[in-house]
C-alpha cells in the first residue's frame, strides 16, 4: 500500500541520501560522545553541558531519520560497520577544546552539505515530508554552527 502518495521508484534516491545522512550523524554522535566524556580544562563546564546538548539533539534526529526511511519503506542502515563504510564524517580522538569545537564544526558542514543532498532529492520526488524534517534539522545545525564558531572568535 502506498499510503503517503509518493511514487515508490521517486523515492530510491531520497532513502539514499538519509541514510548517507543516517550514517553521518552517527559518527557525529559518537564523536560528541567522545568529546563530552573526554573534555577537561578551563572550558570543561561550557563545553561539557554544550556537547551533551549536541548528542542529544543528534539522537533524536538519528531516530526521526530511521522511522522516515521507514515511512519511505526504505531500510535504514543500522549497524556500526555500515556506519563507519558509508559516513564522510570520521571517528575523532580526544583533543583540545578548540579543536574539538573546530571539528565539530567540519562535522556540522558535512551534515549540511549532506542535508542540502536530501533535501534537492526529495524536492525531485516531491516528498514535502521529508523536505520538513530535514529543513528543521539543516535550520539547527546552521545556527548551532554559528555560535560554535562565535565561541571559537572569543579564544
Amino acid at each position: 500500500m502506498n499510503y503517503i502518495g509518493i511514487k515508490p521508484n521517486n523515492v530510491e534516491k531520497t532513502a539514499t541520501q538519509l541514510n548517507k545522512l543516517l550514517s553521518n550523524y552517527h559518527v557525529y554522535y559518537q564523536n560528541l560522545r567522545n568529546y563530552h566524556w573526554n573534555i577537561s580544562g578551563e572550558h570543561f563546564f561550557d563545553l561539557h553541558e554544550k556537547f551533551e546538548e549536541l548528542y542529544n539533539e543528534a539522537k533524536v534526529n538519528i531516530d526521526e531519520i530511521a522511522e522516515r526511511i521507514l515511512t519511505l519503506r526504505k531500510k535504514p542502515t543500522s549497524t556500526l560497520k555500515e556506519y563507519l563504510e558509508e559516513a564522510d564524517i570520521k571517528e575523532m580522538p580526544t583533543l583540545d577544546s578548540n579543536e574539538m569545537v573546530k571539528n565539530i564544526i567540519q562535522n556540522h558542514a558535512q551534515l549540511i552539505d549532506n542535508m542540502r543532498n536530501v533535501i534537492e532529492c526529495a524536492g525531485e520526488a516531491n516528498d514535502e515530508g521529508t523536505i520538513d524534517m530535514v529543513g528543521g534539522f539543516l535550520a539547527s545545525v546552521e545556527k548551532k554552527s554559528w555560535m560554535l564558531d562565535a565561541w571559537l572568535a572569543k579564544s
